[in-house]
């Protein structure tokens, strides 16, 4: 029954366009919820999360104190560390490593602005997929939407950030003195490295947020999110 009234509800939306009044989803008991609360909800569950995460990030050990955001070494020098290490370079390899996430912690401070761009461009179309989507459909919504931008717009200040905290001078002393020894020199892109690794530890969190909000109703800090996602509309 509920699977019908889904579909009903799903053609009333292509006869009432962008109605913001006309009900899209509705159960008996709990009430309706028309295209504008429904589009208010997830754009406010986004807000939600893309703030908290950048803000939290962005602050000292915001990415050095996660055991699962941190950045480490590419895979391709992580194979060299070991070696590094034994040579004498352990304080290079771990200043070198704590630059970088000094740097993703910096560059997140300058995000917000993407991340609510695309928000305020979510349709209707994209509210019904993200609301029967998956936990993290929402963030994906801002991953498929942002990525290119946050890319463009974080790489100059990683690269900033980068020289700031003296990543590319760390960078470039362990790797000059590895390559003077190795008949197999590494030269990886640090900034295209640090920026691509960045954006994965702020969307991770950004999921975070999505999940705690659509599983636990005391992450569901204003009314309209707990009306969007307290009566689980247009999961079938």
């Amino acid at each position: 029954m509920k699977k019908i009234l889904i579909l009903l509800s799903l053609f009333a939306v292509v006869i009432a366009g962008c109605n913001s009044t006309q009900p899209i989803f509705s159960s008996p008991g709990l009430g309706s919820l028309n295209n504008g609360e429904m589009v208010s909800g997830l754009k406010e569950a986004l807000r939600v999360g893309a703030d908290s995460s950048t803000k939290r990030l962005s602050l000292l050990n915001g990415f050095f104190g996660d055991d699962i955001i941190r950045i480490l070494m590419p895979p391709e020098a992580q194979k060299l560390e070991r070696t590094l290490r034994d040579i004498g370079l352990g304080k290079t390899v771990d200043k070198a490593i704590l630059s970088m996430n000094r740097a993703a912690e910096d560059g997140s401070k300058y995000v917000g602005q993407i991340f609510w761009t695309s928000i305020q461009q979510m349709t209707i179309q994209d509210a019904i997929g993200i609301l029967r989507g998956g936990d993290f459909a929402a963030t994906d919504y801002l991953k498929r939407t942002t990525t290119n931008q946050l890319t463009a717009a974080f790489r100059p200040v990683i690269d900033r950030s980068l020289n700031n905290v003296d990543a590319t001078r760390y960078w470039s002393d362990l790797f000059s003195a590895y390559n003077r020894i190795s008949k197999t020199p590494v030269n990886t892109d640090l900034g295209a490295y640090v920026t691509e690794k960045a954006l994965s530890g702020l969307f991770y969190h950004i999921g975070l947020q999505e999940q705690q909000i659509r599983k636990n109703p005391a992450a569901r800090v204003t009314d309209i999110l707990k009306k969007v996602f307290g009566n689980n509309y247009g999961r079938g």
